[in-house]
């Protein structure tokens, strides 16, 4: 990188946070100049950790574009998924460079506008679409552009979310309710029909899918349970006792994601504390959420390859997505760290262990690696170091937006 690189972040919450945490790790090459957060404690520590001067902390998203001039090169925006459209516009409106956390609006029509808005304004943009920056895919890539498994027909890809992540972020937590943020395939998900397309080297062309809310609801709660963790007779032997599970987190030393999400004050009492008010205390049969506990999308792509997508909420916790691609000369299966290559001419496999983690386990070192590419591509001048822009993220999602559609009419769309 030529020159270092200032960041405004807009939204100070987990994910906001974790890209703050790599621009750290990044040294003299970038630096978090400004923040824009409503939640006082939130911005406060934010505040602390980045150093962030008086001058540039905000509490709204809009308020720095109050300011005469840019208070950074680039801009951050992660907040909540319906209040995406808006401040993407508005900052490539006035020359921000656009870090977007996916998925780039609730709706076809706001991820429309926010691509045509940062086409009009010329400047870059990265969505975070994670899983095409990871060293595993990179290397994967390779091996499939190489002719390494001949033409590819067919991938199957799972992403396991696990029992307690589901419940924590898509039962009890920000995601699990449609009218607060988006349905699961969109909040979730998007980033895996992304990969699949980037993987496949072809756009879906039509999408079928099939998907219920099975097990989260007040029916199937067990006989004499409370409304809260900490009050209930069943909780030792319930899956998703909120007790355990973030309690368990705590005695292991655990102090970030997801117990920085329940609270700032990340003590016993403090923990405590949230789970007696707060949502992430709730039983997990009696809160509000209404999306989808598992989901397969069957996909035909534009050059004839197919693809079959599951997320499914009920498993082990901390795995990775699990892919076995299927090629006219033999087969890959990888799980993020590593990559079993099966040759039909040799009848042997070859493993490639995946490369440049340095330590970061978050996507499988996608976070790092997307932080990574989009200030490059702006400190060089080089968009090409971006391989989730507008254009190309528009055209994934509106496969999303089709195989929810799907699942709700139980018909197969043709994607236009």
């Amino acid at each position: 990188m030529s020159k270092s690189v200032t960041v405004l972040v807009v939204g100070a919450g987990s994910r906001g946070s974790i890209y703050a945490d790599w621009i750290r790790h990044m040294g003299k090459r970038a630096k978090v100049v400004a923040v824009a957060e409503p939640r006082d404690d939130r911005r406060e520590l934010f505040v602390r950790q980045n150093q962030v001067p008086a001058r540039n902390v905000f509490r709204d998203w809009d308020a720095p574009l109050a300011q005469p001039g840019r208070v950074a090169d680039a801009v951050i925006i992660a907040m909540p998924d319906p209040l995406h459209v808006e401040p993407a516009c508005r900052y490539a409106e006035r020359g921000y460079h656009i870090l977007l956390e996916k998925p780039m609006g609730p709706t076809v029509e706001g991820c429309r506008q926010v691509a045509s808005a940062v086409k009009q304004a010329g400047v870059m943009m990265a969505v975070g679409h994670v899983l095409r920056y990871a060293p595993y895919t990179r290397k994967l890539i390779e091996l499939i552009r190489a002719g390494t498994i001949g033409r590819v027909l067919d991938v199957q890809h799972l992403e396991p979310v696990g029992y307690w992540h589901q419940a924590h972020s898509f039962v009890r937590g920000n995601w699990g309710k449609e009218s607060r943020s988006s349905f699961m395939l969109l909040s979730k998900s998007c980033h895996d029909l992304d990969w699949l397309a980037y993987v496949i080297g072809s756009h879906p062309r039509k999408v079928s899918s099939f998907g219920t809310l099975s097990h989260f609801r007040p029916e199937n709660a067990p006989a004499g349970s409370a409304d809260r963790c900490l009050d209930c007779p069943v909780e030792p032997t319930c899956p998703w006792s909120a007790k355990r599970i973030y309690f368990g987190m705590f005695r292991k030393g655990l102090r970030g994601w997801p117990l920085d999400v329940l609270t700032t004050d990340l003590t016993r009492k403090g923990i405590a504390k949230a789970l007696r008010e707060g949502p992430y205390g709730q039983c997990a049969y009696r809160c509000d959420n209404d999306v989808v506990d598992h989901q397969v999308v069957g996909i035909e792509f534009e050059q004839g390859q197919t693809a079959t997508f599951s997320m499914i909420g009920f498993s082990k916790a901390n795995q990775f997505r699990q892919t076995r691609i299927f090629g006219t000369r033999g087969e890959i299966f990888t799980d993020g760290k590593r990559i079993e290559v099966y040759d039909f001419v040799t009848e042997k496999t070859k493993v490639y262990k995946v490369a440049g983690l340095e330590g970061s386990q978050q996507h499988a070192g996608g976070d790092q690696a997307l932080t990574e590419a989009f200030l490059g591509a702006i400190a060089d001048n080089d968009p090409s170091r971006i391989v989730t822009g507008a254009e190309e993220t528009l055209a994934t999602h509106l496969a999303v937006f089709a195989a929810e559609q799907s699942r709700k009419e139980g018909r197969t769309i043709t994607i236009e």
